[in-house]
């Protein structure tokens, strides 16, 4: 909580009181302040809530949480700063050209996808959920992968916009395709894939990440059935219907915008041309059926 009060207290001195030590400069709209609000309560709730605690018992709630986590909130993470933060971000080559790298639309479909379907492979999973820094790093990677991945759908920059409204449409469905297979994985099949959600030992390490191990010694658990309500196999089942719902979801809203968008700019862009082919020209009077000059 203290850490995500810290960036929202910086994210709006940045573009309120010290915006104007930036040229170019643009005041930040009550929509973008209202999405940096709403993008911070979301991860609050994911990473600093009980639910965080619940996706170590249930691993319906981890997928829960691994949805919303890298598929609602990097968007909004990425609208909500305004477009000159973002210059002023890559001024720094360290920043800009790594960036410039991984958000080439097929690199970031491929990067963030891969990686994501890597990390539900067994016993990746269960070696990264069993030590606390390697699940930081790698929690921390795949939301950066996944802003990489959000970048070239919903960036405002005009220098960045590699992709037209139809390319859009086919860069989602590619994501959806994509991590499809994963989904799939957890779904479809017929037993328990995780130590850390099955496994009394590899569950109670794994709990340590969250929970004081002393703390865990005094209640006694035998493993996550206790505490889970669903058998084992139907909670995973679960879990993968309810990260390919979200992801319908999200993906779904965003080729409705995205669509609408296109089409709205392209119904514009086209008016634009009716109206110049026939503004008169200097010297040119248009009459009804003639041309005069």
């Amino acid at each position: 909580m203290l850490a995500l009060v810290v960036l929202t207290a910086a994210f709006y001195l940045l573009t309120i009181k010290y915006r104007s030590y930036f040229k170019g400069s643009t005041p930040l709209t009550k929509k973008q302040a209202s999405i940096f609000i709403t993008a911070m309560l979301s991860l609050y709730i994911i990473k600093g809530s009980p639910l965080d605690l619940l996706g170590h018992i249930m691993f319906s709630a981890h997928m829960t949480q691994m949805a919303i986590l890298y598929l609602v909130i990097p968007p909004l993470f990425i609208t909500a700063f305004p477009a000159w933060v973002w210059r002023e971000l890559f001024k720094f080559r360290l920043i800009e050209k790594p960036f410039s790298f991984f958000t080439k639309p097929l690199i970031a479909l491929l990067v963030f996808n891969v990686f994501f379907s890597f990390y539900h492979i067994p016993f990746i999973f269960d070696f990264v959920k069993m030590n606390m820094w390697y699940h930081g790093l790698y929690t921390v990677f795949l939301f950066i992968t996944a802003i990489f991945m959000w970048w070239p759908v919903v960036n405002n920059l005009e220098t960045n916009k590699e992709l037209s409204g139809l390319q859009k449409v086919g860069y989602i469905f590619g994501n959806g395709i994509l991590l499809t297979p994963a989904c799939a994985l957890i779904i479809f099949t017929k037993h328990p894939l995780y130590d850390t959600f099955t496994d009394p030992a590899a569950w109670s390490q794994a709990m340590t990440l969250c929970v004081p191990a002393s703390a865990l010694a005094n209640l006694g658990l035998s493993g996550p059935e206790l505490l889970n309500w669903l058998p084992l196999l139907e909670d995973q089942q679960l879990g993968g219907v309810l990260m390919k719902i979200i992801q319908e979801i999200v993906y779904g809203s965003m080729l409705g915008y995205i669509f609408f968008d296109w089409y709205k700019k392209e119904n514009q862009k086209s008016s634009e041309e009716t109206a110049n082919l026939y503004e008169p020209r200097e010297g040119q009077v248009y009459t009804p059926g003639s041309i005069s000059k």
